[in-house]
């Protein structure tokens, strides 16, 4: 599937073109538009994280809850994610998400000398590993090594 989302991506979008990669869609394609209005996405593609778009913010949720929430998503281990993202993205002290500081951080630094592409290769393996680390957490009742 293809899917289309603002370019200059940050945390939310990057979080969510990695879910959709990972949990979603088994072969997706990312294209990174320059325009506002959903109707100037290019044919074909689903857009994410615009505004007016199904998969974007929805009341207090950020994308990457809305993704969860409109593909019944319940793993917990997204769900942990989903707290630091939103905390990152909208910063409204919704979630206790001690992490959230240092992924904004390191996604505005990536940012600033990464194009769009370079960033969701580089931050897979970082949300992977966020992945890991709650798994063990969450569902394996131990302290990550």
């Amino acid at each position: 599937m293809k899917w289309a989302t603002r370019a200059g991506i940050h945390i939310d979008r990057s979080a969510s073109a990695w879910l959709i990669a990972r949990f979603l869609d088994t072969d997706p394609e990312f294209v990174f538009v320059f325009v506002t209005d959903p109707a100037d996405v290019p044919s074909g593609a689903t857009p994410f994280d615009m505004r007016g778009v199904e998969f974007g913010h929805h009341g207090s949720d950020c994308t990457f809850e809305t993704l969860l929430r409109r593909n019944d998503v319940n793993d917990p281990v997204l769900w942990r994610i989903a707290e630091i993202v939103h905390e990152a993205d909208l910063d409204d002290a919704r979630f206790d998400a001690p992490e959230a500081p240092g992924l904004d951080t390191a996604l505005r630094g990536l940012s600033m000398v990464c194009d769009d592409h370079q960033i969701l290769q580089l931050t897979r393996p970082l949300f992977d590993g966020l992945y890991e680390f709650f798994r063990r957490e969450l569902l394996l009742g131990r302290e990550p090594s």
